[in-house]
């Protein structure tokens, strides 16, 4: 069996790769879109604690990832990404593992995303039926999928034309708080009288879910100009734009609105409605919702290369291959998984998100040991960037967000705990039953 060199896609010449303009707006997109989601985390863990997580948490998580998805993109620049480089480091099973469950896991976020765009039109439109919610989050997916179906061009440009919408607001509630402070945005520390528990392991659970993705664009290395020099220097840019675009209006709307105690989801833009009037607010609930259209656009095109990738090699259906004849992406793949995604719509699926953070943070592992095995059996492959610090630099960046999987699942509430453990446990099951199915001349390497 051959794992020391991933299969390489053959491109259609009509594939219009992007640049590092796009490439960094597609990865913050994907990444963190904006500051909404995090407001629970005031409430669960109280002011301090919230504020210290979104600017330690980087340390641990995120930075480490950055390091070795930019070492590894350098050196196995290949569709499929963590993936091919799981699948070189630790053979077929484990590849396999690393594939399905980041594909599995962008089942409930990529409908999540399309469901809280609706919820959130609720707003202007309260009297909203059930049908006519499912209908506009169908529509999302249908309208993304054919931006998807055109290029990573296309889809960069969307996402650069998005989040400057989610900035506007956002960057002029942070400039009117700053000039309308009034709280110690520290105080209190921790939530008086909540348990331990949800004041540091829920706490940590969602911040590791902010955090989360960093490796992720790794999947569309062969459609990046250039990736070996473009992708290190997009995760440079995007890694300190998250820090800031989570730090900075969360501690100027505890320092200028106060109320850390009403803080919950979408409270956002009840705090620029006290910083900056009506208007503020409206324009932030604006920005929520196209900060979730954002998402869900970077999603498909992030997780949708992956069923094309395994497809290639054997582990799904061939016709997951398919490019399209004029701009050459892999249109089947990514209708295939909007499909699903359209499928899983009809409700909200939120708490299906600790589900998604252990497949999400069994990837990031599965990612990170294989820079370490590739370092020490693949020394032979040119790596134009390297994890700073030699031996002693790769350690960090691989121990540091293995510690910090280990603690976020370890306090996963009951309903996590149980159904990411069945999520996991399904990977080795589809492999056992898949295998026999592959391709002669791809189970013969």
């Amino acid at each position: 069996m051959n794992t020391t060199n991933a299969p390489t896609s053959t491109k259609s010449s009509t594939l219009r790769k992007a640049g590092l303009f796009y490439l960094v707006f597609v990865m913050f997109s994907y990444t963190t879109g904006g500051p909404f989601g995090q407001e629970d985390m005031v409430t669960t863990s109280g002011p301090g604690i919230t504020l210290l997580y979104i600017l330690i948490l980087p340390l641990f998580w995120s930075i480490p990832v950055s390091l070795v998805s930019a070492e590894l993109t350098t050196a196995m620049p290949v569709e499929g990404g963590f993936y091919r480089w799981t699948r070189a480091a630790f053979g077929d099973f484990w590849g396999f593992l690393a594939g399905w469950w980041n594909w599995t896991a962008s089942f409930p976020l990529g409908s999540v995303y399309a469901v809280l765009f609706a919820d959130y039109l609720k707003y202007a439109f309260p009297h909203m039926t059930w049908w006519e919610h499912y209908l506009i989050s169908f529509t999302l997916i249908v309208l993304l999928t054919w931006i998807n179906v055109r290029g990573i061009r296309m889809v960069g440009q969307v996402a650069t034309a998005l989040e400057i919408l989610v900035f506007l607001p956002v960057i002029t509630m942070v400039v009117i708080g700053l000039r309308n402070w009034h709280y110690n945005p520290f105080t209190p520390w921790v939530v008086p009288h909540q348990a331990t528990f949800k004041v540091f392991g829920v706490g940590l659970a969602l911040g590791l879910w902010l955090y989360s993705g960093y490796e992720q664009l790794s999947t569309l290395a062969e459609e990046v100009d250039d990736p070996q020099r473009h992708y290190p220097r997009a995760l440079a840019l995007v890694v300190p734009m998250s820090i800031a675009a989570y730090f900075l209006p969360t501690i100027v709307g505890l320092g200028s609105a106060g109320h850390w105690n009403e803080w919950h989801t979408g409270f956002f833009s009840d705090a620029a409605r006290i910083i900056g009037g009506r208007w503020l607010g409206a324009g932030m609930t604006l920005a929520a919702a196209v900060c979730n259209v954002a998402l869900l656009n970077s999603t498909i095109l992030a997780t949708t290369r992956m069923p094309f990738a395994m497809a290639e090699d054997g582990y799904l259906p061939r016709a997951l291959t398919r490019r399209h004849p004029r701009f050459g992406t892999p249109w089947l793949a990514i209708v295939v998984s909007a499909a699903i995604y359209s499928l899983l719509s009809w409700q909200s699926l939120t708490q299906l998100i600790s589900i998604y953070v252990w497949l999400r943070s069994s990837t990031t592992v599965l990612t990170v040991l294989s820079g370490w095995k590739l370092r020490r059996t693949r020394p032979d492959l040119k790596r134009t960037f390297v994890v700073p610090g030699a031996k002693w630099g790769l350690l960090y960046a691989v121990t540091a967000p293995l510690v910090m999987a280990c603690v976020a699942l370890l306090g996963s509430d009951r309903f996590g705990l149980v159904g990411g453990a069945i999520a996991l446990a399904l990977g080795p099951v589809v492999y056992v039953a898949l295998r026999f199915q592959r391709r002669p001349e791809v189970a013969r390497n």
